[in-house]
């Protein structure tokens, strides 16, 4: 893509409490894989925000957590700005035998993307919810992994080369061992 690209915002539908840990890694992989932030609807999870807002305070952002909101109204919201939506499903169309991504990319429009946690309802499926169904593969696995590899072919692997600003530690890239520096602030 060429020029500014849109903001990508994922919204994490259905967390059960059980699904804290999982839930966290969603929110991880979103903000390293380039996200602007996560909205977990429906439920005031403050534990699994107080860990991500540490990780930004630590490693640099900016990416927000959002808790609470109802889903229905993030989507309006969402929609009424201008934006689309895309539901990871493995019924969507194949990440790599289709040009799904091309054609997310060609609205040059901010994304919303929707990782489930427990079954989604049908409507999800549908044009009225969902501009785009997208399958990182047609079997099932983890929305983590999926959520990953949608956000790197989306991003063309970008933002793996991403500085975050504010961070207060760095990794240092090494062949052998590990080193994390604290930044000095300017």
């Amino acid at each position: 893509m060429k020029n500014k690209l849109p903001k990508v915002v994922v919204l994490r539908w259905g967390h059960r409490f059980r699904d804290e840990r999982l839930t966290t890694h969603v929110a991880l992989t979103a903000r390293a894989f380039g996200s602007s932030g996560i909205i977990l609807t429906d439920v005031g999870d403050m534990k699994i925000k107080k860990t991500i807002d540490e990780v930004v305070e630590n490693w640099g952002g900016p990416f927000f957590f959002q808790v609470g909101t109802p889903w229905k109204m993030v989507l309006k919201d969402w929609k009424a700005e201008g934006g689309v939506v895309v539901h990871l499903t493995a019924y969507g169309e194949n990440i790599q035998t289709s040009n799904v991504i091309q054609r997310i990319q060609a609205t040059r429009k901010n994304v919303l993307v929707i990782v489930g946690s427990r079954k989604v309802p049908s409507k999800f499926f549908s044009r009225e919810i969902s501009d785009f169904n997208v399958a990182v593969g047609n079997q099932p696995h983890s929305e983590c992994s999926g959520l990953a590899v949608f956000l790197d072919r989306f991003f063309e692997g970008k933002e793996l080369a991403k500085k975050f600003k504010t961070a207060r530690l760095q990794i240092i890239p090494r062949k052998h061992g590990k080193k994390v520096v604290l930044k000095s602030k300017v």
